[in-house]
């Protein structure tokens, strides 16, 4: 008697999990970066921010994600390798584009000064 109402049933708790589609945590700095991306930065579609956080990922290990997406979610449009590089390149450590080139050594010869 209760057999075909318990399957009934089940199947009905299963048929609205399956239609909840629920999104499952990210996973990993990558993944976190471009769904944080997706959200925050209007400019920028989903598949730039995949791309983009790829791209990034040195930044994304040193724990300036989040640095990242505020300057990404700053910018004007396009969300493109550039917008990324250059909001890249201006957090943390490297924001002053690091230490000065080393001078040439001294015994070096340059074209047409011999």
């Amino acid at each position: 008697m209760g057999g075909p109402v318990i399957r009934a049933a089940l199947a009905a708790v299963v048929a609205l999990a399956l239609a909840c589609n629920a999104q499952s945590s990210p996973r990993g700095p990558e993944e976190t970066c471009a769904k944080a991306c997706a959200t925050r930065a209007r400019a920028c579609t989903s598949g730039e921010c995949a791309r983009g956080c790829n791209l990034v990922l040195d930044r994304l290990v040193e724990r300036e994600g989040e640095a990242v997406i505020a300057c990404l979610a700053a910018a004007p449009a396009p969300c493109d390798d550039r917008a990324f590089g250059r909001c890249a390149a201006r957090i943390g450590p490297h924001a002053d584009g690091g230490p000065p080139a080393p001078a040439p050594p001294p015994d070096d010869v340059f074209e047409g000064t011999e």
